[in-house]
C-alpha cells in the first residue's frame, strides 16, 4: 500500500503547480497525475458535467492504484470533491479550496480576502462559501481572470502583456484599502505569482493554493507515517492525458522548470476505460 502512487487529477495541466509542490514535500513518493487534457477547460462547463468527467477521470486513477487523491483543480473541487468521497470513502482525497480558504485566513488581518479564479469557480461561489463556513463574518470579493489560464500555458509569465492583463483584473479591486489577502484561485495562476506580486505589492498576502495544498497533504503524512513511501530515494513520476502528450510535455517543461522524458507521459483512452 505504501508504495502506490499519490494520484494528482486536473483538469489539465493547471494541476502541474500542485504536483510540483507536492514534489517538494514529498520527494520520496511515487505520483501519478491525470491530465483530462481532450475536455479542458472545465471552467466553461456546468456543474453537472464537472462532476460526470471527474468521476470518469478519478476511477481511472482508482482502478490504476493510488493510496491518496488530490484533486488539483479548483474548477472540479468545488462541485465533485463531495461526490468523490462518498463514492470512494476509504481513499483519503484533498482539494485545493478548503486549505486555500484556510491559509487566507491565517493571514488576513482585516478578514477581506480577493480571489482570482476561472468562470465555473466563481459562478459557484466555491471560496465564498469556504471562508465563510470557517469565518462568517470575513468579506470576499471573487474574481473571474481566465485569460491569465492562457497567459501561463503560453508561458507568458513575465513582461508588459501579462503585467497589464493582472491590472486589468485587479485594479479595481485594489482600490479597497481594507483588502489584504488575494488568494490564487486557479492551479495556473502560481506560474504568474511573481507579476502579481509586482501588481499587488507588499501589503497584500498571496495565498498560492498550490503550496497550501501540498502541506495540507505532508500534514496528513505526518499524521499516518504507515502510508510514506520507505524508500529514501527520490520516487518515480507519471503522467497521464486524454489527448494532446506533445502539448502537454512543453507545457509541462515550462511549469515545472525541468525536462520531461517521453517515456513519462502517456495517453489514455477514456473512452475505452468506460467502456469496461
Amino acid at each position: 500500500m505504501n508504495t502506490l502512487p499519490i494520484g494528482v487529477f486536473d483538469s489539465g495541466v493547471g494541476g502541474l503547480t500542485v504536483y510540483h509542490a507536492l514534489k517538494r514535500v514529498l520527494p520520496q513518493e511515487n505520483f501519478l497525475y491525470l491530465g483530462d487534457t481532450a475536455r479542458v477547460p472545465y471552467g466553461t462547463k456546468t456543474p453537472d458535467t464537472i462532476i460526470q468527467y471527474a468521476l470518469q477521470a478519478v476511477g481511472l486513477l482508482v482502478d490504476a492504484g493510488v493510496k491518496f487523491l488530490v484533486i488539483a483543480c479548483n474548477t472540479a473541487t468545488g462541485p465533485a470533491l463531495p461526490i468523490l468521497q462518498k463514492t470512494y470513502p476509504n481513499l483519503p482525497i484533498i482539494g485545493v479550496i478548503e486549505p486555500g480558504a484556510r491559509a487566507a485566513l491565517a493571514v488576513s488581518k482585516t478578514k477581506q480576502i480577493a480571489v482570482l479564479a476561472t468562470e465555473a469557480t466563481v459562478s459557484a461561489h466555491s471560496y465564498l462559501q469556504a471562508v465563510h463556513q470557517l469565518d462568517s463574518q470575513a468579506k470576499v470579493v471573487e474574481k473571474a481572470a481566465s485569460l491569465l489560464v492562457s497567459l501561463a500555458e503560453e508561458g507568458l509569465l513575465s513582461g508588459e502583456i501579462p503585467e497589464k492583463i493582472v491590472h486589468y483584473y485587479l485594479d479595481a479591486l485594489l482600490t479597497e484599502p481594507q483588502l489584504d489577502t488575494l488568494i490564487l484561485g486557479c492551479t495556473h495562476f502560481p506560474a504568474l505569482a511573481e507579476v502579481i506580486h509586482h501588481v499587488v505589492g507588499d501589503r497584500v498576502h498571496i495565498v498560492d493554493s498550490s503550496k497550501v495544498v501540498s502541506e495540507a497533504v505532508r500534514a496528513y503524512f505526518d499524521t499516518t507515517p504507515a502510508l510514506l513511501h520507505p524508500a529514501q530515494k527520490e520516487g518515480m513520476s507519471e503522467f497521464w492525458v486524454t489527448d494532446g502528450v506533445g502539448r502537454f510535455r512543453v507545457v509541462a517543461e515550462r511549469f515545472l522548470g525541468l525536462p520531461i522524458a517521453a517515456e513519462q507521459v502517456k495517453w489514455v483512452d477514456l473512452h475505452q476505460f468506460l467502456a469496461k
